[in-house]
């Protein structure tokens, strides 16, 4: 007696999930589909709002955005026509903690809070967690005062955020030596950047660095910069300096 009661209450919930489920479909010839307001309540406002902008938009895949960290602007570009449709004012990362110089695209989307304002747009950077996002301190806007990511006044990243998709391309440029901006830093244990990411690829080539290229200054890369130094007669240190550099190939050029 037991037992039937069980499973009439849980075949009794199955139906219900079933119609409830139901409801948020609706048949159209012979095919089902999701209707827009159920996308929204299971994903977010996004994900409705991009199919339709990619039908009435056909520029929408030629987007581009530049970040000039030096002039401080992001601008929004229009590859097929040439054109920069939107520019912004933003906020970079301290020389400490640089944002990340190179070619990316956005891999995420969403809404945010607190010191990220109201929009997030993460990227593929591998040394770290980096992306476009709104802030609580627009006085930061126009300086170098990030952790590495780009800050925007929140009704601009909210503009931004309605023009372009996940999979949009993204470079970030600062100075005139490409990965290393305005010049050599000396690295050390525990950075992260754009700079890390060369050298490490430079050891690699030169037989000095069998681990994973991934721009962070960890544990494993002392031992190897250690070995560097050894083999060529330099100063034992864990730090990445001039004449670590030069030895190791690296020139600026202009």
């Amino acid at each position: 007696m037991r037992k039937r009661l069980l499973w009439t209450i849980v075949c009794s919930i199955f139906v219900s999930m079933l119609l409830y489920t139901g409801s948020f479909f609706k048949y159209t010839g012979n095919k089902v589909k999701l209707n827009a307001s159920a996308k929204i309540h299971i994903g977010n406002e996004y994900v409705g709002w991009e199919e339709k902008k990619i039908k009435e938009n056909p520029n929408y895949e030629n987007l581009w955005i530049l970040i000039d960290i030096n002039e401080k602007r992001l601008e929004l570009i229009d590859l097929e026509r040439k054109e920069i449709l939107k520019k912004y004012r933003i906020a970079s990362g301290k020389p400490s903690t640089p944002s990340p110089i190179g070619s990316w695209k956005i891999i995420r989307k969403g809404r945010w809070g607190e010191g990220f304002g109201t929009r997030f747009m993460g990227l593929n950077v591998p040394w770290g967690k980096y992306g476009i996002h709104g802030t609580n301190k627009p006085n930061s806007i126009g300086w170098a005062s990030s952790h590495g990511c780009i800050r925007m006044n929140n009704k601009d990243i909210e503009d931004l955020y309605k023009r372009v998709k996940v999979g949009t391309p993204i470079t970030i440029q600062g100075g005139t030596f490409g990965p290393f901006g305005n010049g050599f830093r000396v690295i050390e244990p525990g950075f992260r950047g754009s700079d890390v990411y060369e050298v490490q690829r430079y050891m690699k080539k030169r037989g000095y660095y069998p681990l994973w290229v991934d721009g962070i200054y960890g544990e494993g890369m002392k031992r190897y910069v250690i070995k560097f130094r050894k083999d060529h007669g330099l100063k034992l240190t864990h730090n990445v300096d001039m004449e670590f550099y030069k030895v190791l190939g690296i020139q600026l050029f202009e």
